[in-house]
């Protein structure tokens, strides 16, 4: 989910910029990521990516051809190689699936939000000499969270129970992997299936409660009065 927010934010900014190559490059992102299944995305990671690159390498541009031109080592210009197969099999590798998923959603999320807030902010801060980037973190995001929050909170509970598609990959570690392994090995598939269950219902009704106090944080000053504010604006009406 930070991979997710971080990357949907920075694509929501580039869709409503004016720049026809940024709006361009995030609207492609969001079409292919939204389209494709996240389970046939991880089977990608997992199986698809390796079978066509065993290792990706970052270097110099034609690096290898330098090097074997001059005669020494071909990994002299190369500054970082990946395993690709050993990679595939990591955690890491379900954190980047799900990652790259959700930020072509959280883009959408945020650039719904950043066009809730009215124009006339932003015009306000540009005419007191506030920086167009300094604009979008300090004033236009922090009423924008308003929008943000209710849906970000629906897509992390989506993403916990998400988590169970990294069994394409698979990852050991994962709790429905685990559940299911254990079922399988007790003969007790049932009583597996419902230990999951209840993990999900757990960790999902904390993240709801969490979910719930970040909308009261980032709606104050929005919707209606609560009933103890009223009472204390009522009797300060009243003494004077």
């Amino acid at each position: 989910m930070v991979l997710g927010v971080g990357l949907g934010v920075v694509l929501a900014v580039m869709r409503l910029s004016d720049n026809p190559v940024l709006r361009g490059v995030a609207f492609v992102y969001t079409w292919f990521f939204r389209a494709i299944p996240r389970y046939v995305l991880l089977v990608l990671i997992g199986v698809g990516v390796g079978f066509l690159y065993s290792s990706l390498s970052i270097g110099l541009p034609f690096g290898e051809q330098l090097a074997r031109a001059i005669g020494i080592d071909p990994a002299t210009f190369t500054f970082f190689t990946l395993d690709w197969n050993a990679f595939s099999t990591t955690i890491w590798a379900g954190i980047l699936g799900l990652g790259l998923s959700e930020a072509a959603y959280m883009a959408e999320i945020a650039r719904a939000g950043i066009l809730s807030v009215d124009r006339g902010q932003a015009e306000a801060a540009q005419a007191l000499g506030m920086p167009p980037g300094k604009t979008m973190r300090r004033i236009v995001l922090p009423q924008a969270m308003r929008v943000i929050v209710p849906p970000t909170g629906n897509e992390t509970i989506a993403m916990v129970k998400d988590t169970s598609l990294l069994i394409a990959i698979p990852i050991i570690n994962e709790l429905f992997f685990q559940a299911y392994n254990f079922g399988q090995r007790g003969f007790k598939i049932l009583p597996g299936l419902v230990a999951a269950t209840l993990w999900y219902l757990i960790i999902c009704s904390i993240l709801m409660v969490g979910q719930s106090y970040l909308e009261r944080y980032f709606g104050r000053g929005f919707g209606p009065v609560p009933k103890k504010a009223k009472q204390e604006l009522t009797k300060i009406g009243a003494d004077h």
